[in-house]
């Protein structure tokens, strides 16, 4: 159920780990950098059935995946070896802040593409846009809460087309990334296997599921609530950081 869920949220916005990765340190009783790892591992399957089910408008933005594949690969590994070389408290006290940045960046969409682009509506080179998915991917593989909202935020500035459009390169990004950092954290001996089997099945039914209900959504209103949400999302990591809550 947990896996469903939290594959559901990512398949529409991102930020699903914020109900499976505080279950796998709070129920399984995880470490955090385990529960991390052991998260992307299990929520894959997830982003692979939110791809499909965003495959009928992913025709529009298609191109772009030739384009952004390879720095999704690089920045990925390099973000899972990083989460590997970092101590455990920074690396909850990091997170929080991460995450507003997104979902601020998101909210403010409209207008930071508007000056980026200096209101000629053109949008930002395809090198830019590399560079930014690279860190976007480092970001991913480092930890995966809010990835797909600051995606979806970077999009914007490079990408044409609406939310739903961008959501199905999201999640096909999503998946690569989710796939890298996988085999990095498995080979670094980081993910338990018990615990990602049973959310890694529920991934699969929540990600499709929540792929095709969401493209009937308006998209100002999808986007809106999707940088409401990281903002909650960020508030909660920020008070179990700080050991306002347990």
């Amino acid at each position: 159920m947990v896996g469903a869920v939290a594959s559901g949220i990512n398949a529409v916005a991102g930020g699903g780990s914020l109900v499976s990765f505080p279950t796998l340190m709070s129920v399984i009783q995880l470490n955090s950098v385990v529960a991390n790892a052991t998260n992307s591992v299990a929520l894959w399957p997830g982003s692979l059935t939110g791809a499909l089910g965003f495959k009928d408008v992913l025709s529009k933005t298609v191109h772009h995946l030739k384009k952004l594949a390879l720095p999704t690969v690089l920045g990925s590994a390099s973000g899972a070896w990083l989460l590997k070389h970092t101590d455990a408290k920074i690396f909850d006290l990091v997170v929080p802040w991460l995450i507003l940045l997104a979902a601020v960046l998101l909210l403010l969409q409209p207008k930071i593409k508007k000056f980026a682009t200096r209101g000629t509506g053109k949008t930002l080179p395809a090198s830019t846009g590399m560079v930014m998915q690279f860190l976007v991917a480092v970001y991913g593989g480092y930890f995966g809460a809010g990835m797909g909202i600051m995606m979806l935020a970077a999009f914007a500035l490079y990408v044409d087309g609406n939310i739903h459009e961008l959501n199905a390169v999201k999640n096909v990004l999503g998946l690569i990334i989710n796939f890298t950092c996988s085999i990095v954290f498995v080979f670094q001996g980081l993910v338990e296997p018990q615990a990602a089997l049973p959310l890694a099945i529920g991934s699969l039914v929540g990600g499709f599921a929540a792929a095709k209900v969401s493209q009937k959504v308006d998209p100002d209103k999808l986007r809106s609530g999707i940088a409401i949400y990281g903002v909650a999302m960020a508030g909660y990591y920020m008070a179990k950081a700080l050991h306002w809550i347990h």
